[in-house]
């Protein structure tokens, strides 16, 4: 039986305060809540009888088994499926120089939960691993950005850090850090080595002063054609998206110089 002391802890994890308090996270449906499974250590599911038969090796703390109507009223979508789940929050090591060996982003004050969804993603599908998010950077634990990253939070290791003091730190060691300017270089035409950090920046203001004056490579996706007026930016996910793919061709078919 789902008590209403249980429900009313569920959707209080709708706000970052609890969620931090309790260090947990939820995840609703059917492939999300599969995909975290085995990843993060889980401490509750409520799920219908059906999904229970079909997932008979479950690793929780505590299982209960609910009607649709009880689901509903736990869920905090509109249209539930047939498992919630709440993970407990992963804590992963702070490794300042991968960048040193690897492809990594780093979010300027990206607020919004589903861009920050879909910019996790996006790194996962380019198989980018690290993401070290600014202080004012949107929860990567929000519900609706874990609904949005599609199980890809299972892969891609958020750190929050003073973004400002890593960019600078990873400046002084030459890590080279790209970002995406108006004045930018076309990034067609520009070197993009296989390591390094891409900074994408706030949905309104862009990458903030501070850090653009780190930034050793500024780049430019250019509108087509060029001189004519179109819109006055990209999404930052979609942004995100172009950039990522263009540093992976690039990888794939220039030399390394």
């Amino acid at each position: 039986m789902l008590s209403k002391n249980k429900i009313k802890y569920i959707r209080s994890l709708e706000l970052k305060k609890n969620r931090k308090e309790e260090q947990v996270f939820l995840a609703e449906g059917n492939k999300l809540v599969g995909d975290l499974i085995g990843h993060f250590s889980c401490r509750l599911i409520l799920a219908t009888e059906q999904w229970l038969q079909n997932h008979p090796r479950l690793l929780a703390t505590e299982t209960i088994e609910v009607t649709h109507e009880e689901l509903s009223r736990a869920s905090l979508l509109k249209t539930p499926q047939e498992v919630l789940a709440i993970f407990e929050q992963p804590h992963y090591d702070f490794d300042a120089d991968v960048a040193s060996r690897s492809l990594c982003l780093a979010l300027d004050d990206v607020q919004d939960p589903g861009n920050l969804g879909t910019i996790v993603r996006i790194a996962d599908w380019f198989g980018i691993e690290h993401i070290f998010c600014s202080n004012g950077t949107a929860d990567i634990y929000n519900p609706k950005t874990v609904q949005a990253t599609m199980g890809a939070i299972a892969r891609v290791k958020l750190h929050y850090c003073n973004l400002p003091k890593f960019i600078g730190n990873a400046s002084e060691k030459n890590i080279p850090v790209f970002g995406t300017f108006l004045d930018g270089e076309n990034i067609y035409t520009q070197h993009l080595p296989k390591n390094g950090i891409i900074v994408m920046g706030n949905e309104g203001n862009g990458i903030s002063e501070q850090i653009a004056r780190k930034v050793s490579h500024r780049l430019l996706i250019p509108n087509y054609p060029q001189g004519c007026e179109t819109s006055e930016s990209l999404n930052v996910a979609v942004a995100t998206a172009i950039v990522c793919a263009e540093f992976r061709r690039r990888a794939a078919f220039e030399p390394s110089l």
